[in-house]
């Protein structure tokens, strides 16, 4: 069999379940060995050798079970049936790290063309699409059934296909959750039913351990699940770029996906989520209120995140969502205001609005939906808006501009 050319194209089955979407998919183990890493552990291809190489260490990682799933391998009889579990778009982050995949200071998408995707076909077909051999899936779990393979001999591994279950842009803080959900007991629901159902247990750290992107999905599910909250039941974890994202729901409810607010959220205390998680997790566990002497940011709510002061924080993004819902939302719901790039762009606008609020000793929803009113005029069903990085930018101009507000404004 010949190695595997990039990109590499094949077709995926959707599966829908309460955490989110994925896909299965039938992957030659020689693509998963190129594309796939586990936190400390990666397999690298040598054509020179024509063998693997495992480099890294792994405290999980058993070597007596991986050499006896290679001698496996080589029987006639191998056969691996269960799923390895990918978390795709997920570049190889610093050790320790726990952060939102691939956060950075402006929180975009990858643009260097190895971004896994996911496409529609027709009867309602979907492919998947590898662009390159890059190092871009965390194995959330199968990692000795993988790594086995890597010490069995090249042409076994040929001949082998894997059954994979496949996550895109899951939220690390997520991926550690389904691991853990699969590889341990879970405590009893009667211990603090309300973060459980929220993704984390109180009881395992407590909040002033949460680095800023862990906060942020934890604040994003309670949106996702209060009922009275803007956006009950409108947040999803999906590909951020999966066409058929609005069409897995009721055309009434559009919904957006889990990486959109949590970034959103994040942004609202932190320029870099990742750099602080690296802070806080390098050496010593250390809290979120050591972040103080590291470096300073100059985040609109910075310091509401290193005293702890989350209520704050919950607060101000419910109401101004709430503002949201009122002056943009009802008004427009099949328009780009409820698309990623609208949501993104009202965030956008939220960070410009915080210290005007602040200043004024209010976070009240009619504070900010009178703030908001002038731009209710716009019409983002227009074709000037699109659904790309620059549709995001051309969202935010807009409403700063009715609102009469630049950096650093106040009225």
């Amino acid at each position: 069999m010949k190695r595997p050319t990039y990109p590499f194209v094949t077709t995926a089955l959707r599966v829908d379940q309460p955490l989110g979407i994925f896909y299965i998919v039938s992957l030659p183990a020689a693509v998963v060995l190129d594309v796939a890493y586990s936190d400390r552990l990666s397999a690298r291809y040598s054509s020179k050798k024509n063998e693997y190489t495992i480099t890294g260490t792994q405290r999980a990682a058993q070597m007596p079970r991986l050499e006896a799933i290679a001698k496996y391998v080589s029987r006639v009889d191998a056969a691996f049936p269960n799923a390895i579990i990918l978390a795709g778009n997920a570049p190889q982050l610093p050790e320790g790290a726990d952060t939102v995949a691939n956060a950075s200071d402006d929180a975009e998408d990858l643009d260097d063309g190895d971004e896994w995707s996911i496409v529609e076909g027709p009867a309602g077909q979907f492919q998947l699409t590898i662009p390159s051999d890059r190092k871009m899936a965390n194995i959330i779990d199968g990692q000795h059934r993988l790594f086995g393979l890597a010490r069995a001999p090249v042409d076994a591994v040929d001949h082998m296909g894997l059954v994979c279950a496949i996550f895109l842009d899951l939220p690390q803080p997520f991926q550690a959750q389904l691991f853990a959900i699969i590889n341990s007991t879970q405590k009893p629901v009667d211990k603090s039913l309300t973060y459980e159902q929220f993704g984390y247990n109180v009881l395992d750290e407590e909040p002033e351990m949460w680095t800023p992107d862990k906060l942020a999905v934890f604040l994003s599910r309670r949106l996702a699940v209060e009922k009275d909250s803007p956006l009950f039941k409108r947040i999803i974890i999906a590909p951020k770029k999966d066409k058929a994202l609005e069409a897995l729901t009721n055309e009434k409810l559009w919904r957006v996906s889990t990486a959109t607010v949590v970034q959103g959220i994040s942004r609202l205390y932190s320029s870099n989520p990742g750099r602080d998680a690296t802070q806080m997790l390098a050496g010593k566990r250390k809290p979120r209120s050591s972040l103080e002497r590291f470096r300073k940011d100059n985040s609109p709510l910075r310091p509401a995140f290193i005293e702890g002061n989350d209520l704050l924080i919950y607060t101000i993004a419910f109401n101004f969502l709430s503002a949201c819902k009122e002056e943009f939302w009802k008004k427009q719901p099949d328009s780009f205001i409820t698309r990623t790039v609208g949501v993104q762009a009202l965030f956008d606008v939220l960070r410009l609005l915080i210290p005007e609020a602040l200043a004024e000793g209010t976070i009240a929803t009619s504070w900010f939906r009178d703030r908001l009113r002038p731009a209710g005029d716009i019409d983002f069903n227009e074709d000037r808006f699109n659904a790309s990085g620059s549709g995001r930018s051309l969202i935010s101009r807009e409403i700063r501009a009715k609102l009469n507000l630049t950096t650093g404004s106040k009225r």
